[in-house]
């Protein structure tokens, strides 16, 4: 009987934050003078989080409050609409094009960021910062031994022995509407022999131990380098582009007057290479996603010659 009354109470709880939109237990809203940065779980978002917050400490007198382990674009969208978060440290055009605009895909990244910058100052009062410089989008990966020998170096380049080939994937991919395995077959014309559903993590090992031929990778994952993997140029241009942006309400750029040059300069700073050499830091070698951005931030002197 205690179990289930408990379970009533924070189910009514739960129902009530629901009804009247009040923001989710835990996010509250900065304090004064406070800006909050928001970031998901993956290393590569509580990295940029910290180059963040690092930057705004460094050149202004503003405190900074870390909103850390948001489980979704969905989630950082919603909680900048209802002011508990005031920079989301990674957003990416092709996830929010379909999710918070809810718009159809978009091939070229220059349209796509043009996009997105005019539809969320349009929609949300909101600035979509030009990219950090690199791209997380899917790739299609093989050993450097399989391209070497095979002289592979597009996805069309597997078409002649994709038969014979075994495929790692994300088991989400492969239902998914849209750019998912259908709309690949569709679009390059090949299926692979052999298909197998594996958790992402996953995905890397299994292609360096010769367990899968192809896998399908994150390109700014550190384990393609870790792993001696070669990510396949998307020459058909499949996958919509995922480039890396920050985003803030225009609310606290107005409050802030140096906020918006600070931010600015860690555009256009980070390759997709950089970007697997810096998750693998924290992912590989277990180092704490703030004290990656530490590092980082020191050896380009916070980009103090930067505008």
């Amino acid at each position: 009987m205690l179990k289930k009354n408990r379970f009533l109470i924070v189910l009514a709880l739960s129902l009530s934050v629901l009804i009247s939109g009040c923001s989710l237990p835990g996010l509250s809203g900065p304090a004064k003078d406070t800006i909050a940065v928001g970031t998901m779980g993956t290393s590569e978002s509580q990295i940029m989080g910290n180059m963040v917050r690092m930057m705004i400490e460094h050149y202004t007198d503003a405190k900074v409050e870390m909103v850390n382990n948001l489980g979704s674009s969905i989630v950082q969208h919603q909680a900048m609409m209802n002011g508990d978060v005031d920079i989301t440290a990674t957003r990416y055009t092709g996830t929010d094009l379909a999710g918070a605009l809810g718009m159809d895909p978009v091939k070229d990244p220059e349209e796509a960021m043009k996009i997105v910058k005019r539809e969320f100052q349009k929609r949300f009062d909101q600035t979509w910062f030009d990219s950090y410089g690199f791209a997380n989008s899917y790739a299609f990966t093989v050993t450097k031994e399989l391209a070497d020998k095979e002289n592979l170096k597009t996805v069309s380049d597997l078409e002649r022995f994709a038969p014979n080939l075994k495929l790692g994937v994300d088991n989400a991919w492969l239902k998914r509407k849209g750019d998912g395995y259908e709309g690949f077959v569709k679009e390059y014309g090949f299926e692979f022999g052999k298909t197998f559903p594996m958790q992402i993590g996953l995905v890397y090992q299994a292609a360096a131990n010769g367990k899968m031929d192809v896998v399908l990778a994150y390109t700014t994952d550190g384990r393609i380098k870790a792993f001696n993997l070669k990510v396949l140029e998307d020459d058909k241009h499949f996958f919509p582009p995922y480039d890396t942006s920050l985003v803030a309400r225009n609310d606290v750029i107005k409050a802030h007057p140096k906020l918006k040059g600070v931010l600015q300069k860690l555009s256009g700073k980070i390759s997709t290479e950089k970007m697997q050499e810096l998750n693998y830091e924290a992912d590989g070698k277990m180092k704490e996603p703030s004290i990656v951005a530490k590092e980082f931030l020191e050896e380009h002197h916070y980009f103090e010659n930067e505008k």
